[in-house]
């Protein structure tokens, strides 16, 4: 299948893609049902990872303080919604017309048909990382050699069967905790715990998710709902997306000389801005010491 996958690259990356991965069927088996994409396609094989960055630039104007309805368009909604789904449906239709099935999803729980099936919660960071594009890094979220923190993903799953690709070797997250100690609300830590992808183990603070979706730095509503642990205890609740929050904000800044994507001008420019969970605004961080 080595011809199907190099088509299906070559038609994602002409649907402006910036990543592809291929993702098999064994990556997943240790994986709970409710997190696993195959849920929803029992007789699929492999799993394909489609990405797109988010430009630096859709960043700055929350990192200066002076710009929030930016990224909301350019870094959230038109580009998870519009953009991600766009490339998504055509390297889609182009695995249909190779004559393999393709379900595109993208993140959001997706609710079974009583007496039928459950619901299922992909779950997009692990598919990122079995499809060999990243790794989770301390913060949470999903970092690339190439952008760090700065992409949202998407998947199709087929009944076309794939080898996987490698998993990534070399580390991304420099394990620096500055995620966590720029959160004013604490949210991150100090507890970590083990995540492990198809073998490989990753350190991860562990997140408070009732004190993060307080966050009034940055952190916004994700749009969708999704499924989340507390103890021995499944809830459902809405999403919080941190890819523009003060802790995301920080590892783009302190990842800067290690992705691939480098610019010339230095992310963190001023003294860091922060509020308390009232809105209340807090001594500002020197940029030195964020």
């Amino acid at each position: 299948m080595a011809d199907f996958k190099e088509s299906v690259r070559k038609a994602a990356r002409a649907a402006l893609a910036d990543f592809v991965g291929f993702a098999g069927r064994e990556r997943f088996e240790d994986l709970d049902a409710v997190k696993n994409p195959f849920s929803l396609f029992p007789e699929a094989k492999t799993v394909v990872v489609i990405g797109r960055r988010i430009t630096r630039g859709t960043l700055r104007g929350i990192e200066e303080g002076v710009n929030f309805g930016d990224y909301g368009s350019f870094g959230q909604g038109w580009l998870a919604n519009e953009f991600v789904a766009e490339t998504l449906y055509e390297t889609a239709t182009a695995i249909e017309r190779m004559g393999w099935e393709a379900m595109p999803l993208t993140p959001g729980l997706h609710t079974g048909v009583a007496g039928v099936s459950g619901p299922c919660d992909p779950d997009f960071n692990y598919c990122a990382v079995a499809a060999g594009l990243g790794e989770i890094g301390m913060s949470g979220e999903v970092l690339t050699p190439r952008f760090g923190p700065r992409q949202r993903f998407a998947i199709i799953v087929t009944d076309a069967e794939c080898e996987s690709d490698p998993l990534l070797e070399k580390p991304v997250c420099t394990k620096c905790g500055r995620c966590a100690a720029i959160c004013p609300l604490n949210a991150l830590g100090p507890e970590i715990t083990d995540i492990n992808v198809a073998g490989k183990h990753m350190p991860v603070y562990t997140c408070n998710i009732r004190a993060c979706a307080k966050c009034q730095n940055g952190a916004a509503k994700a749009g969708y709902m999704e499924t989340v642990m507390y103890g021995a205890v499944r809830e459902t609740v809405e999403g919080i997306d941190r890819k523009a929050a003060v802790c995301t904000r920080t590892c783009v800044a302190a990842l800067e000389d290690v992705v691939e994507n480098k610019l010339d001008l230095k992310f963190r420019q001023r003294e860091v801005w922060r509020k308390n969970e009232f809105g209340e605004i807090l001594p500002p961080v020197p940029a030195d010491e964020a």
